[in-house]
This record gives C-alpha cells, structure tokens and sequence, in this order.
C-alpha cells in the first residue's frame, strides 16, 4: 500500500538532523556557566512538521527545562539560560537573527493633574469621560490593590476585548481584581534564572517579596495611580499634601505586569514577555518607567524595551516610557528609539520647605518630609563628618560614621552614592539628632521631598557650602530645622528636574530626545503596606500614600494623558496622540516666563525639556498632528544603517530598504533636529520635509511663524496650508541654513528656535535646534 505520507522519508531525514542539532547543543559541557539569553527566530523560517514555535525552539535549540519565555506577539523566540558554547552553536542556525545576553534594568525613581490643566466636568476629563474603558498597562513592580485609588465603584463592566488574566499567587488571588484592576501578572523567569543553581540574588526572597502581581517596593503601585488613580478623598503622605488624590485618567482600567523585584531589578528577558502579553491581552497604552540607569543608550536591536515597544505600537498600542534620571549631564536621555514616547521630569506649583537655621543667625532654605518629633527651634552643636578627609564618613556612608563625634548633633552629609534616606539611618544608628544633605555640582540647587526617619532637611549645592563654611568658621557651631509643611501656589513651576535626563540622543541625534516633560517631583499617589515610605527596612510606618521623585513619576502623566486622548478620539495611532501632546506643550512657566533648570537657574532648552511641558488643555484639539506610520519606521531603520536582517530583529518581517535611503531627519517627527558638521565653512543649508494632517475644522488655513535659532535662518515652503474635506494632508519643506563663521552654540552644544503653524485659534508648535558634530 502507498504511504499516505509520500513525504514521510524526508520528513524523518529532518527530524534526524534537528535531534543531532539539538543533542550536539545539549552535549555542550553541562558544568559550564550558564547565563539567560534573547533569541531572535525568523519565524517564517519554522519547518511545518512541527505543530508550534515552541516544539521547534525545543526540538531545536533548547532544552524545555532551560527556556524561560517563548515570544510570539511582539516578537518572535525565545529566552534560556544557555552555555556559552550552546550559544556559539545557536548563533550559527540559519533561523536565528539575533542573540544577546538578558541585562538587568532598574526602576526610574494629587496636585499633577490640576497643574496639567485638568478640571472636573471641564475640558479632556470630560470630553474623554476621564478615560473610560481604556486600558493602560503598567510595567513595574505590582501592585498592592487594596488602596481606594482601586476602587471600581460606579465603573462600567471590563470591556469585552479584554484577553487578559488575574494571576494568582503569594498573598494575591484572582478575587484582587475589579472593574479597575481587570488585569495583574508577574514574570519571574528571567529574574530566578539570574540566581543560577541553588538560589543567590536573583531568587525571589519571599520573606521581603510576593512571588505574586502584589507589590512589595511600592513604585508600582506609585506609578499605577498615577496614570489612573481613582478620586480619593483626605488623602497625604503623613499630613504632607493633604486633599482629593487622583490619577490623570481616573476611569481608565489598569493590568499590571509586575517586572520587577525588590532589591533586584528588571530583566530584559521578562520585560519582552509583558510587551509580548500585554499586547495579546489588549492594552491601549502601556507605560515603563524602566531604563539601564547609566545614562546609556544600546542601539535599537540590541534594546529589548525599544523592539517591545516597536511591536507595541506597530500594533496601536502607544509607549510612555522614562527619561532616566542622570541628568544634568547632557546626552543622559534614555529610552530615545522614535516610537516611544520619551518623558522627562519637571516640578510643580507645591513643594515642601524646611529651612535650616545656623547658630550666627543665618536662614538657609530647603525641603523636607519629615514628618516625626520636631526640633521646636532648639540649636543643636552641628558636624560635617567631612572634615575628616574621609569620602565615605562625608557621604554618610554605613559604618562610616563615629559616634563619639555625631552623638546629639545635626550632621551634614554629602549627597550621593547611596539613597538619600539611608544617609539618615546611618545618622540615627550613630547616635545623630538630625541631618542637612547637601547638594553637590552635579546636583546643583535641585531638591527633592524625603520622609527622612530622623529630623532632615535638603538643600542646595550653594546652602550646603554656606553650612560647611560656617562650620569651619566657627569654635562651637550649632543649627536647628524648622519643618514648614505644605505650600501651594510655588513660582515658577514648571522647572526642569536636575535629575531628569537630558539631550541631545546619543543614539540617533537627529531625533530630538526627551520628547517632553511632565509633573516628576514631590508627586502624591498611592503606596504599598509592605514597606514604609522611605522604603528602608527598618522603616515600619504604614502609609496609604507616599510622595516620590523621578521620571518614573512623569512618565504615568503621560501615559494617563494617552489614555484620555485614546479615549476621546479612538481613531487616533500612538504618533498622533504624541504628537498632539508634543505640538501643544508649553515653554513657559506660571509666570508667563521661559523654564529654567533647576540645576543651574537658568533658562532651559529642547535638549531638557524637548518640545515643552505636557498641556492637556491643549492637546485634545491640537489642530494638525504628524502622523508616523510602520513603513515610516523601517525606512528610518534604513537611513541609520540597518540592514534587512537587523531591522527584522525589531520590525519581525524582513525589511526592503530602497535604493536611494531615506533621510534620517526627515522621520516625521514633531520637532526638527539640524546637524551641521563642525568642519563646515561659510553657509551651508539643510532641508527637512514634514508632513501634517488636519483633525481640526475641516476647511482651515495655517500660516507659518518661524523664531529661527540665533544666527541661523529658517525658511517654509509653502508659506500656506489649505485644507479642506478633500485635503487632510499636506506636506512642506523646512530650510535651515547656517553661516558657521556666525553661529554661536550655547552651553548646551546648540542654538534653538521654534516653526509653528497658526490658524487664527491653534498653534501647532516645534522646535528647532541647530547643533555641530566632529565628522569622522
């Protein structure tokens, strides 16, 4: 009888070969170390005998026991703790387009919304019905779903399209989610694989983790209500900032993807696993405020967040992500891939003083959280451990301090190297009544509210030098802090962060990174019980709130502002709602004056705040918008060099890039980045094509005004937009030319001006920065 599978001998040959493949891979020394690694498949390269990716990744290429995650929304693989020379054979398969090693990432550490311009029954809140039924997934440490910002009362039933799941585990069950949680994971693979055999630092350590959604850090749960927080009333951080909490998207439903772990980290590996599921399960919006933490960027293949992120939005979903927080150091931005919306930090109209008083009579100004026993204006003999010539004992380091020399004095310590609330335990272990942190340089005068265990106060690099020259000025010095608690009404605000991270992009400067600012400090919103608000484990207080910095606090604004976008105009991808927050944002402060930075004092640039501070006033009506489109993307992946294989390892289809590349800086991005070469002589001219389309009223008009750069000249063709039923888009040409016999770049390494575009009610605005590299 005829075999009914004429091809069945070829078939076994197959199945013969890949064994040996496989067996050849796992006879790889078995004593080796083995490390966790992404690999990316060609997943159209997959033979049709195997009934899924995963019988082929384990057929083929790894052991089940060893694989972490299989990837098939966003991406295509898989990760497995693998050998280095299990690696070197992988690497050799014709289906694999790329390997690289799992790296560990780290978190970027009520008033907001009215200071975005958000009001009840007024504006975006309701014409989004503050974000209902949008969905925003958050990417951090879990959640702790107990807290009233939680709540679901008076919310509509889940939406039908909703695919994903509340998982169970340590002290969490499928009962913790609600009409507003309707979501809540964890991925741990990558993390416990770090530990290696027989458990170490990557292990969970269930005796200060969940191994659960349930947050056992609190940043999650911070960054949670903050993108969508539920009206809560008589909310503060221990009487500090009391009043109505809220989220800027108070309706919009929360799944969280807990990636991250106490005292340990985010892995790459996991990371891509909530991009993977996040996106099957059905997020609109999904906000990371995770990036390497050095400042650095890894070019866009090898950066699992930016190939994640790409497969988010090349699906709709738009991708708040932080800006990093090693700023003010220029070119510290991170997370800069253009699909991603980049968010720096700025301040806002609250703060929280406290002011140092010296024994010859001089008030120093501060802030603090501080909210314990206080001094009562006693004096208290003052030290700087410093003077010892001792780094560690001045940055108030553990064990670092002598007791016989602090014991019953107010200490000053040196900010850095370790967290700012620790520096106050190790003062309070030595037998100190209190501590003033000073500033650095890089810190300048930017300060930042803690809920210090001892009486502490934070002042500014120029207030800590005025202290430690009293000090050793002085036979007997002496101090006290006076803790003031909470004043609203602060000007100026906005001011940029001086920690928030700064431009230009390292990776590809003629994208402007951040891509805007939003509310990163001092920031109330919701807190887990499984640690006290300074987050030391020795602090035992419980607190329903906490107030935090970092652009781990801005990128939530921007996240809940996509999700009232999202819902009040549904047709809207993730480079128009960005876009429109980009064109809308403001450049001054509540003075009616330009930012500053808070480092230095002086006004602030693109390069620290990108297009401006977000404005949802605005955004909802933007007028025109820049659209992006995948094809976009690829052919920006072209111009900077990619080859087809490469852009594969982040688009997942084979890219065709055309014979005569596309322009880099002609992405059409909302803000236009124009690089000269420093070795350039007399004028030279660049061109920048854009392209806008109308979603305002249907016959407009826009018109241009052009602040061009100092020394430089900018000019627009055409100088007139008409739009009409049958036109929705246009395009037009931008013409910066410099005379580099003339042009004069600041500080920052550039010069900076602005193209909008008027139709007598909108103002679509971007900016312009001119900047010089060295050619190679």
């Amino acid at each position: 009888m005829a075999s009914p599978f004429p091809f069945k001998p070829l078939l076994l040959h197959l199945l013969f070969l890949f064994s040996l493949f496989n067996l050849s891979l796992q006879s790889s020394s078995s004593s080796s170390t083995t490390k966790t690694f992404i690999i990316r498949i060609d997943d159209q390269s997959k033979p049709t005998i195997f009934p899924s990716h995963y019988h082929w990744y384990t057929s083929s290429f790894a052991d089940s026991s060893q694989i972490l995650h299989v990837y098939d929304t966003v991406f295509h693989g898989f990760s497995a703790t693998l050998t280095e020379t299990q690696v070197a054979s992988i690497t050799q398969h014709p289906s694999v387009l790329a390997v690289f090693e799992d790296r560990r990432r780290h978190l970027h550490t009520t008033r907001s919304p009215q200071f975005l311009g958000l009001r009840n029954q007024h504006g975006l809140w309701s014409e989004s019905d503050y974000g209902s039924d949008v969905i925003i997934g958050v990417f951090d440490t879990g959640i702790w779903p107990e807290r009233r910002s939680f709540s679901d009362l008076n919310l509509s039933p889940v939406p039908t399209r909703w695919k994903g799941a509340c998982e169970s585990g340590v002290k969490f069950s499928s009962s913790n989610c609600n009409r507003k949680l309707i979501g809540a994971r964890f991925f741990a693979s990558g993390h416990e694989a770090a530990a290696g055999p027989g458990g170490g630092p990557g292990s969970v350590n269930e005796t200060v983790e969940f191994r659960s959604p349930r947050d056992a850090d609190g940043h999650g749960t911070h960054t949670a209500s903050t993108a969508a927080g539920r009206h809560t009333f008589k909310a503060s951080m221990a009487g500090y900032a009391a009043g109505i909490a809220k989220g800027v998207a108070p309706k919009a439903r929360l799944a969280v993807y807990k990636v991250c772990w106490k005292n340990s980290g985010c892995f790459d590996s996991d990371i891509l696993a909530a991009f993977d599921r996040a996106v099957s399960d059905g997020v609109d919006v999904i906000s990371i405020s995770i990036g390497g933490g050095d400042g650095v960027s890894n070019p866009y293949y090898l950066d699992p967040i930016a190939i994640g992120a790409y497969g988010a939005v090349s699906k709709g979903v738009f991708v708040s992500s932080s800006g990093g927080n090693d700023g003010p150091t220029g070119m510290s931005v991170t997370n800069v891939a253009p699909w991603l919306t980049s968010v720096g930090a700025g301040t806002i109209d609250r703060n929280f003083p406290a002011d140092v008083i010296l024994g010859n009579g001089k008030k120093l100004s501060g802030v603090s959280l501080y909210a314990g026993k206080p001094l009562n204006g006693k004096m208290f003999p003052l030290v700087y451990p410093g003077k010892s010539g001792l780094l560690s004992a001045s940055l108030c380091m553990e064990n670092s301090l002598d007791p016989t020399l602090v014991k019953g004095k107010i200490v000053v310590c040196d900010r850095g190297s370790s967290p700012r609330v620790a520096k106050g335990l190790v003062v309070k272990k030595a037998g100190g009544i209190g501590m003033i942190l000073a500033n650095g340089i890089s810190n300048g005068e930017g300060l930042v509210g803690d809920a210090h265990l001892i009486p502490a106060c934070a002042v500014g690099s120029n207030e800590g030098d005025t202290v430690k020259s009293y000090i050793s000025s002085s036979s007997s010095p002496t101090a006290t802090i006076i803790f003031r608690g909470t004043v609203i009404g602060v000007k100026p605000a906005p001011i940029v962060a001086s920690f928030s991270g700064r431009g230009p992009n390292g990776l590809t400067p003629e994208i402007l990174k951040p891509d805007l600012i939003a509310p990163g400090v001092n920031i109330l919103a919701a807190w887990t019980d499984a640690v006290g608000p300074t987050g030391l484990d020795s602090d035992n207080r419980k607190s329903e709130f906490n107030i935090l910095s970092g652009t781990s606090m801005a990128c939530p604004h921007v996240s809940g502002a996509a999700a009232l976008l999202k819902s009040a105009h549904p047709e809207w991808t993730p480079a128009m709602i960005r876009s429109a927050m980009m064109t809308s944002a403001s450049n001054n402060d509540n003075r009616f004056q330009p930012m500053t930075d808070e480092s230095t004092g002086k006004s602030s640039t693109p390069f620290d705040f990108g297009s401006g501070h977000l404005n949802l006033d605005l955004a909802m009506d933007p007028g025109l918008v820049y659209e992006i489109t995948n094809d976009d993307y690829v052919n920006f992946l072209c111009s900077i060099g990619y080859g087809p294989k490469t852009i594969q390892v982040i688009t997942k289809t084979p890219a065709n890039c055309p014979a005569r590349k596309a322009r880099t800086e002609n992405l059409n991005y909302p803000s236009i980045s124009a690089i000269f070469a420093s070795s350039d002589s007399g004028i030279s001219t660049k061109s920048f094509i854009r392209t806008v389309t109308n979603v305002g009223p249907v016959n407009s008009v826009y018109r241009p005004k052009i602040e061009s750069p100092k020394g430089v000249t900018v000019r627009v063709k055409p100088t007139k937009l008409v739009f009409s039923e049958t036109v929705k888009k246009l395009s037009f040409a931008v013409f910066v030319s410099v005379d580099s016999r003339k042009l004069v770049l600041d500080d920052s390494g550039g010069v900076f001006g602005y193209l909008s575009w008027l139709d007598g009610k909108h103002v679509v605005r971007s900016p312009i920065v001119v900047s010089q590299i060295n050619p190679l």
